[in-house]
């Protein structure tokens, strides 16, 4: 898959086949979206597009709002590229990107400098400054700037469209397995093992500690059922996310608990991946009895696992 960063450096390949969006997250309605796009493209011999933006339009338009995301940069070419995209062009999202009128962005962006010729968008996409512009505005130019546009309907799944802002209030709320439904997979951070005080392995569980991406929409604190990803090896585990009020508080952390491995992890990048929120944070009254629970925890999770690998390949 080609990375273009800027118009500038964009070539026209062969009837282009284009979305555009910010695509945070890649949840099942992001990916019927694109595999439109990848399936006119198939069928016309064209270029698969995605148009996106960096940084994120709202870091322009919203500077003070403190922005959370689903997925990183990375993740998210790895998802453009799984699903079978050619060619991802970023551009800058800036004031004077942002004060195009609707029309300007159609006809000085989509048509002279990318050359479109099919356009697939969600039925709610807006567009322009503003965002003042609509379907039906892309309806009527778009013969004359030379493409058809077609719109995708929306992915809906317990009664409700899937959306990421949907995804962002379920994650925050502990709803992992209601996330992972809307996803097509379990939500997952990532990050270094760090070394932490070591009261898991006083208790008799080692953990590995990741501190929290700043950038990242962190579930609520709790301990869930999850897996450990590792240099390619995936392992059951216990995620704990939270403050540790049984011993006074502190820095909020993830602490995994591998099952049924002993690694080594310090300094070793680990990927979590949340399957079932078991519990809610809880301060216990002594460490024994926090182990206990832990012990507790440990066979939930077993179980939730052994249930989550039945159902997973349905999501």
């Amino acid at each position: 898959m080609k990375i273009t960063r800027g118009l500038a450096d964009y070539t026209r390949g062969p009837h282009p086949v284009l979305t555009i969006g910010n695509f945070d997250g890649q949840h099942k309605g992001h990916v019927e979206l694109l595999q439109a796009v990848v399936d006119r493209a198939g069928e016309t011999g064209g270029t698969a597009l995605v148009l996106t933006f960096d940084p994120h339009p709202l870091t322009v338009l919203k500077p003070d709002l403190l922005l959370r995301f689903l997925t990183s940069a990375e993740d998210k070419l790895a998802r453009f590229r799984e699903v079978g995209i050619h060619e991802v062009v970023l551009i800058e999202f800036d004031k004077a990107l942002a004060s195009l009128s609707p029309e300007e962005f159609v006809f000085q962006i989509l048509r002279d400098r990318l050359g479109v010729r099919d356009l697939f968008v969600g039925e709610d996409f807006a567009f322009g400054k503003g965002r003042a512009g609509t379907m039906s505005d892309l309806t009527q130019w778009a013969p004359r700037a030379g493409f058809r546009v077609r719109a995708v309907p929306a992915v809906g799944i317990d009664g409700e469209v899937v959306s990421s802002s949907r995804i962002r209030r379920l994650l925050q709320a502990g709803e992992v397995q209601a996330a992972a439904r809307c996803l097509g997979r379990h939500y997952a951070l990532a990050g270094a093992v760090v070394r932490g005080n070591q009261r898991g392995q006083t208790l008799g569980w080692p953990t590995a500690n990741l501190r929290l991406p700043d950038d990242r929409v962190i579930p609520a604190d709790g301990v869930y059922a999850a897996i450990a990803c590792h240099r390619g090896q995936r392992f059951d585990a216990v995620a704990y996310i939270g403050t540790r009020p049984t011993f006074g508080g502190g820095e909020r952390l993830i602490e995994v608990y591998l099952l049924d491995e002993e690694i080594d992890l310090y300094g070793e990048d680990l990927c979590v991946e949340f399957v079932q929120r078991l519990r809610n944070d809880l301060a216990f009254a002594t460490a024994d009895e926090l182990a206990i629970r832990i012990r507790h925890d440990v066979v939930l999770a077993k179980e939730s696992l052994r249930s989550a690998a039945k159902t997973l390949t349905g999501m």
